[in-house]
Formats: C-alpha cells, sequence, structure tokens
C-alpha cells in the first residue's frame, strides 16, 4: 500500500511539473533570413565593426603586460575618461569610431589619459578635410591611429591628408580585390581586409 502511495504523490508532482513549464518555446527566427549561425544570432543582424560587443580587439604579443582595454564608440569626454581611470590596470582606451569628430575642444580630452596607458583610435573613412587629419596632431602622444577605409583614395590630395597625420599607425583597406592602386605615396604600413560573409 505506501508503494502505491508514493508512487501516486510522485506521479502527480511530475504531471503537475510538466503543466507548469508549459510547452517549450519555439525557437526564434529573423523574419528577413530565418537562418541562424551556430551561436543563434541571425545572419541577417550581423553587427557592423562599430556596433555592440564587435570592437576591435588589441593584440600585441610583444606587450607582457596584465591589464585591462576600456572601449567606447565615440570620443569620451573628460569625465568618462576619469570614470575610466577608475578601472583596474587600465592598460589601453580604445575608441572605435565610425566618423570622423568634428568637435576639437572635445578631443582635448584624450590629453587627460595617464602617462602608462595607450590610446587607441579607430577611424572609419578618409579624412573630411585636411584640418579634420591635422587636428588628431594636437591630442595626445601616446595616441596610436588606425583608419578603415572601404575604398581606393580618391586623388593624392586624400593621401598627403593622410600623410600629415603624425600619429596614423596604418591604413586597412577593406576591398574586394587588394591593390594598392591610389596608395602609392602612402608613407604608412598599408593591410588589406576582406570579410567573408
Amino acid at each position: 500500500m505506501r508503494f502505491w502511495t508514493i508512487f501516486a504523490v510522485f506521479a502527480a508532482g511530475a504531471l503537475a511539473g510538466c503543466m507548469a513549464a508549459g510547452p517549450p518555446l519555439p525557437a526564434q527566427t529573423s523574419q528577413r533570413t530565418g537562418a541562424k549561425t551556430p551561436l543563434g544570432m541571425p545572419l541577417s543582424e550581423r553587427r557592423s565593426i562599430h556596433e555592440g560587443p564587435c570592437v576591435p580587439l588589441i593584440l600585441d604579443r610583444t606587450d607582457l603586460r596584465i591589464g585591462t582595454t576600456v572601449h567606447f564608440s565615440h570620443v569620451p569626454t573628460a569625465s568618462e575618461l576619469h570614470d575610466a581611470e577608475q578601472v583596474p590596470l587600465l592598460q589601453h582606451v580604445v575608441l572605435s569610431l565610425s566618423e570622423w569628430p568634428t568637435d576639437i575642444a572635445a578631443m582635448s580630452a584624450l590629453n587627460n589619459v595617464p602617462e602608462e596607458t595607450d590610446v587607441i583610435v579607430v577611424l572609419a573613412g578618409y579624412p573630411p578635410s585636411r584640418a579634420a587629419a591635422e587636428a588628431w596632431n594636437y591630442t595626445s602622444p601616446r595616441l596610436r591611429l588606425v583608419l578603415v577605409v572601404t575604398e581606393p583614395p580618391r586623388g593624392p590630395a586624400v593621401v598627403d591628408d593622410l600623410n600629415t597625420m603624425r600619429h596614423l599607425e596604418r591604413v586597412i583597406a577593406d576591398l574586394d580585390e587588394p591593390a594598392r592602386t591610389g596608395f602609392e605615396r602612402l608613407q604608412m604600413p598599408l593591410s588589406f581586409r576582406k570579410v567573408m560573409d
């Protein structure tokens, strides 16, 4: 008799648990394509380099310090940089900018970064003017600039603007067919990138 009582209580509990859980939720797919990556993100909703967690990773095997990298998708204010300084072991401040900043006064806040911290700026596209290119020359001496472009320069004046940028370390051309055409007068390293869909 005791066996049947225990069995009935167990069966009732299992039935109640299944009823409370409800039916399984259907898999969520993209309304546009329906295809999903292995991690579950719809392929049509892939984020660009300037959105969300897809910010640049700084990997330097010659740098053996243990440190923290703080990322911004805009030019930080003095207050935001002060908050970043409170992060333990601050090593790099990385700015991933989808457009060139226009407020030169705001860029001067980068001069307040501690001496032991690098400021690495990833800029998208060519400078809109010579003044925009030269504005970076008046910021922190620890600044390192990387320019990501999606087309060859439109003329030699654009390359001349790049050559005036003291802190520009590298230009990365995101082209379907890598070629140095248009970049011949560039005075800093040029790399090519191809993003495969």
